[in-house]
């Protein structure tokens, strides 16, 4: 049975925006070898709009960049939206249910499933569908954006944290099931 996580970069103040700060090269590696190991990813249509960008090699690029590019062609890709009418190659869309679309990917699929983009995992997250949040800090206050968590807030245990490189901490937190007595 696989596992969804949600994982992304962030401020310290909460917000994820890719234009505003970037990976160093360590960071970068991670990355890399985090899609390598990935099952696939579900992309919301803009987040996924986005990472499309690496479906083009562009002959700038340094060998990490090209390995990254590599990695996420080969991975199996499924995009939730109901304004596309067709997504690129290695990827499904998923223009009905999610819900049912995921659950499903979870029961049939082994090891990890990333979902990408905060408003996308929102949905996720009140649906009880995330298993893992890896929040990346990196130490920069944007004072505004796209924040991590843009709705209903979920009750959070850590289990794990790491410093990669010299200035990101990722955080891994597990929901904590509410009890009813």
């Amino acid at each position: 049975m696989a596992k969804i996580i949600y994982g992304m970069n962030l401020s310290l103040d909460g917000y994820v925006d890719h234009e505003k700060f970037a990976p160093d090269a360590t960071l970068f590696r991670h990355w890399i070898e985090q899609v390598q190991n990935l099952s696939g990813s579900i992309y919301g249509r803009g987040m996924y709009e986005v990472m499309r960008y690496w479906d083009e090699d562009d002959p700038e690029w340094t060998d990490d960049l090209h390995e990254f590019a590599a990695a996420w062609r080969q991975q199996r890709k499924w995009v939730v939206s109901r304004s596309l009418k067709s997504v690129g190659p290695n990827a499904t869309l998923i223009n009905d249910d999610f819900e049912i679309a995921v659950r499903q990917l979870k029961e049939e699929l082994p090891g990890e499933i990333s979902v990408s983009g905060p408003k996308l995992a929102q949905s996720f997250t009140d649906l009880g569908l995330i298993d893992e949040y890896r929040l990346y800090y990196h130490p920069v206050v944007l004072g505004g954006g796209a924040p991590f968590f843009p709705g209903t807030r979920v009750r959070l245990r850590l289990t794990a944290h790491e410093l990669i490189g010299d200035e990101v901490i990722r955080l891994t937190y597990v929901p904590v099931e509410e009890s009813t007595g």
